[in-house]
């Protein structure tokens, strides 16, 4: 038996025999032994870690192979924070030299001067991850969050093996990186396969896959899900001078022992980036991992720095997307789906199959008009397009193989132009391509988004009443329409999870606050189609009684200022649907009630003025101060003309105070304003 000292030396040889096997295996993808070799230093390396506990240390290869289960994930601040890409929507080449111009613009650069250089690098489809090093061991893995917090999965990342738990040669004292780890295509098969054979669940997609393992409580059964990463990036750093470029830090970080991906260039211009795009698409589907596109830096990490930052996106980087994958199947019926807000979408139910990494088996059809332009038919084979988390979508039909005995697909005639729901009408409007459910205050699949905007600050302003809570109360069905809210007790409210006593207390008394309201807030409460904020304080002063609108035609609502044909028509749709005049009526008869007469204030002290709102206000929100301005008679415009009375301004005030300043309109700030308004 050797003594303690034998054993540290050979323990410590073990390890970096093993260390650099793993290296070359995982990183370099070059093995240099056998996989017999390999496992008989591994159990050599067990066997004297059993034997001699206190010379455990957390980087040792062993340490891979997964711990006791935790019982959670802890919160991880990022001492940096770690930031998303801005997404260039453009994904034809122009996306390219977009991104070029906005950058050349920011810098100040003319045609004339030289070119920008940028690093191009692949966007993998996996899980972002930070990696923090201190005095080259790893210490901390964190996933990204929110991008300010994460959480900790150090024991999950050990068992990631191309992720080196002790950093080659002379490290930096803090080295943070940022990298993803994702789930290679292989590995996803190979890990389906088993699970078939034992008889369990499959997963989805690589990136679920790989998100799911990273995030489990028990790193064993991370280690059975045989992750990879790539590291793209670093947060914080100290005792290290970085690399004047970022194609020179991810040199550097490959020094260090971190897999970098090959698949990276860097260019002067916009042509390389247009040249790296066009060549990953082209060899998209062999590589041997999941991706949705490529990523654009500017490689002077000097210019990133001048660049700077827009919210949580750097100016100095962009993912440019590829097209979406496609895939044929056939097209077994189509069926209807009501939205929240009563947009009646047909829906394709197609045979099974694999695109864009899940198993697809519906496909939106939008509307009648997409339905019409593709001439898509029940039993078509069509090819089915599928980009990232994008609902799936039909995009084309083979003609060739259809059957002969197909026939047109008409929506509306399919649901005999009632809604599948509530029985209420199917409108489509001329100007639109959606039919709409005009049920809105009644029909069920609507009636979360009702009750939401009824509640809304700008509509009846029923504080508490959120998105939360509308869930429970729909979901409990103790309400149906918008007349039931105020059916609610406060027992009934307190009984609900996580409703404590006060809160039910505050929010029966919110509802009986938002009783006494004004005509226009009530209208624009009902989400009528097309009637907004601005056009229902018109109706309110047109008509200052619920009843006069109520009895108007299409051509009396056109006599409103700035009510046209289609907003009269939307009106007249909705309140022809007797489901919708009794909850009207229910409401009313639930004590909701106005001053009667409410017109427009002609005699208030801002009369005939317009003003315009811009930046921040000290004491007021901008809404707030709106509705004190139309409370005096004047008129809250969106922008600035020869025309406007006053711009009110407040504090990073943009274009419309340099407009009304060159234009030569009085600017007041919020002093000023209270001053008009108390005259």
């Amino acid at each position: 038996m050797q003594n303690s000292e034998q054993a540290a030396r050979q323990i410590a040889s073990l390890r970096e025999q093993i260390r650099r096997y793993d290296h070359q295996y995982y990183v370099l993808d070059a093995p240099t032994v056998p996989d017999s070799e390999y496992d008989r230093l591994f159990r050599e390396l067990q066997e004297l870690e059993q034997a001699y506990p206190e010379l455990v240390v957390a980087d040792s290869p062993t340490r891979r192979v997964g711990g006791a289960p935790l019982p959670e994930l802890l919160p991880v601040r990022h001492r940096l924070p770690m930031l998303s890409i801005e997404t260039e929507t453009d994904i034809s080449a122009e996306g390219a030299r977009a991104f070029d111009a906005r950058t050349r613009k920011k810098l100040g650069l003319a045609e004339s001067d030289p070119a920008v250089e940028y690093a191009a690098e692949l966007k993998f489809d996996g899980l972002a991850i930070s990696l923090r090093y201190e005095h080259g061991v790893l210490v901390q893995a964190a996933t990204r969050g929110d991008g300010e917090i994460g959480e900790d999965v150090t024991q999950n990342i050990r068992t990631i093996r191309q992720i080196p738990l002790r950093l080659q040669g002379k490290a930096p004292d803090v080295l943070e990186v940022r990298g993803e780890v994702y789930m290679s295509r292989a590995d996803f098969e190979r890990y389906n396969e088993r699970q078939r054979k034992l008889g369990k669940p499959t997963l989805v997609n690589p990136r679920n896959g790989a998100a799911g393992a990273v995030r489990q409580l028990d790193s064993r059964v991370t280690a059975q899900r045989m992750l990879s990463c790539f590291v793209y990036g670093v947060g914080e750093t100290a005792g290290w001078d970085l690399p004047a470029t970022h194609s020179e830090l991810l040199d550097s970080l490959q020094h260090f022992g971190f897999p970098v991906c090959a698949e990276r260039t860097t260019g002067l211009g916009a042509e390389p980036l247009v040249a790296f795009h066009r060549a990953v698409a082209a060899k998209r589907d062999s590589l041997p991992y999941d991706i949705d596109g490529v990523v654009y830096k500017v490689n002077s990490l000097a210019l990133q720095r001048e660049l700077g930052f827009r919210s949580r996106e750097p100016h100095w980087a962009v993912a440019h997307k590829f097209p979406a994958q496609e895939a044929l199947t056939e097209v077994l019926a189509i069926d209807v789906q009501v939205g929240r807000t009563g947009a009646i979408t047909p829906v394709a139910r197609l045979k099974p199959v694999f695109v864009g990494g899940v198993t697809v088996t519906n496909a939106t059809l939008h509307n009648q008009d997409e339905i019409d332009r593709k001439d898509v038919r029940v039993g078509d084979t069509v090819s089915v397009r599928r980009a990232g988390d994008v609902i799936p979508e039909v995009v084309g039909v083979l003609a060739e193989r259809r059957p002969p005995d197909s026939k047109p697909y008409n929506l509306l005639a399919a649901i005999d132009h009632r809604c599948p729901v509530c029985g209420s009408h199917v409108v489509r409007q001329e100007d639109e391509a959606i039919a709409r459910c005009t049920g809105g205050l009644f029909c069920a699949a609507q009636r979360k988004q009702a009750i939401l905007h009824f509640a809304s600050r700008r509509a009846m302003d029923i504080e508490g009443l959120g998105e939360k809570l509308v869930d429970q109360l729909v979901d409990a069905e103790l309400v149906h329409t918008l007349a039931d809210i105020y059916r609610l007790d406060g027992s009934t409210l307190a009984n609900l999870e996580r409703m404590a006593e006060k809160s039910a207390s505050n929010i029966i008394d919110a509802l009986e606050h938002s009783k006494r309201t004004t005509l226009a807030r009530f209208i624009f409460a009902l989400g009528i189609r097309n009637v907004g904020e601005a056009t229902a304080k018109d109706l309110a002063k047109y008509f200052g009684k619920l009843q006069g609108l109520l009895d108007a035609d299409a051509e009396k609502l056109q006599q409103v200022p700035d009510v046209g044909p289609i907003v009269a028509d939307s009106i007249v749709q909705f309140l022809s649907e007797a489901h919708n005049r009794e909850v009207i009526n229910a409401l009313i008869e639930a004590g909701i009630h106005w001053e009667e007469g409410q017109g427009s204030n002609t005699s208030g002290v801002l009369a005939g003025k317009t003003l315009v709102l811009t930046g921040t206000l000290p004491n007021m929100s901008r809404e707030e101060a709106k509705a004190l301005i139309e409370d005096a008679g004047g008129k809250v415009a969106g922008s600035v003309s020869r025309k406007t009375d006053y711009v009110v301004a407040g504090t990073e005030a943009g274009s419309k105070l340099e407009k009304a300043q060159s234009l030569g309109v009085a600017v007041i700030d919020e002093a000023g304003l209270m001053e008009l308004l108390n005259k």
